[in-house]
């Protein structure tokens, strides 16, 4: 294949988003799954966002001139994340995957950054061998769950917007947690006004980006989380990923009339710190 990569542009926003929708879309219906991203549009949407964002670095497949395919990597932390990694359905299975994730692999070998991660489709076998024969490890399957608003408040655990003034202690809290901060997230968020932090005895015990697939979740204890999926006005995207070996975190989301719509895999390469108390990972780690 004549096959180049380089870097995207945003005027090719929309011919990449309409790649992403079709790749996403014939994968999960292959599979009897609900797509992930819902139209095109959407799609071109997200794409467009994350091309002209200074954190992402991103590539772009071309054969004979066409666009085929793109990736991303999130370089906001110490933690870099890659995806979405979307292939034009026409060319899967010809190579253009695995070139696309070497080419943000060199990119963090370039930058040196102490680890890599993505969360990989369960229903998605080829993915998941090639993401191993990278050199990525399976550290946590995930269950994507996803129903009705819960509205239900815990006692004693209040949960309110984000401030900046809360930042510095949630980001202790994902530090004690996780072994790093994730601040540029938070941050955002703050300022967009989807973070939620919890509280106990006037304390920051837990904190959300956002309730959904783009959000990550830090907590003390699984009723912290449970206040802040409790206070969700809604869940965002295709659902909240919950880590299946926080059995008592699922039962309560599966008795709170959530379901299970999918399975994942979180996978990571280089540094790797088993977390300490309950969490929930965005799409990308």
């Amino acid at each position: 294949m004549n096959l180049v990569l380089r870097s995207g542009r945003a005027q090719e926003a929309a011919v990449l988003g309409d790649i992403c929708y079709r790749a996403f879309s014939t994968l999960a219906q292959a599979h009897g799954v609900a797509p992930d991203i819902p139209h095109a549009q959407a799609a071109t949407g997200m794409l467009g966002g994350l091309l002209g964002h200074e954190g992402f670095f991103n590539v772009v497949a071309e054969l004979d001139g066409r666009l085929v395919g793109s990736n991303f990597l999130d370089e906001r932390g110490a933690v870099c994340a890659v995806g979405p990694l979307t292939v034009d359905p026409a060319l899967q299975n010809e190579g253009v995957g695995r070139a696309l994730m070497q080419a943000v692999l060199e990119r963090a070998r370039q930058r040196a950054v102490p680890a890599v991660r993505l969360v990989q489709a369960g229903y998605h076998a080829r993915s998941l061998a090639l993401y191993l024969k990278l050199g990525f490890d399976a550290r946590e399957q995930l269950a994507c769950v996803k129903g009705p608003v819960i509205g239900k408040a815990l006692p004693g655990y209040p949960v309110r917007a984000a401030a900046p003034r809360d930042v510095a202690a949630c980001d202790a809290l994902c530090r004690a947690v996780h072994g790093h901060a994730r601040s540029a997230e938070l941050t955002a968020a703050v300022a967009a006004g989807s973070a939620r932090v919890v509280e106990r005895l006037g304390r920051v015990t837990g904190y959300a980006t956002l309730i959904g697939f783009s959000g990550h979740a830090v907590a003390e204890s699984n009723d912290d989380l449970k206040a802040l999926l409790g206070a969700a006005e809604a869940f965002q995207g295709a659902g909240v990923l919950v880590p299946t070996r926080n059995s008592e975190l699922l039962r309560w989301c599966l008795a709170e009339n959530l379901r299970i719509t999918q399975t994942l895999t979180l996978m990571s390469m280089g540094l790797y710190n088993t977390p300490t108390a309950a969490w929930l990972p965005s799409i990308l780690y």
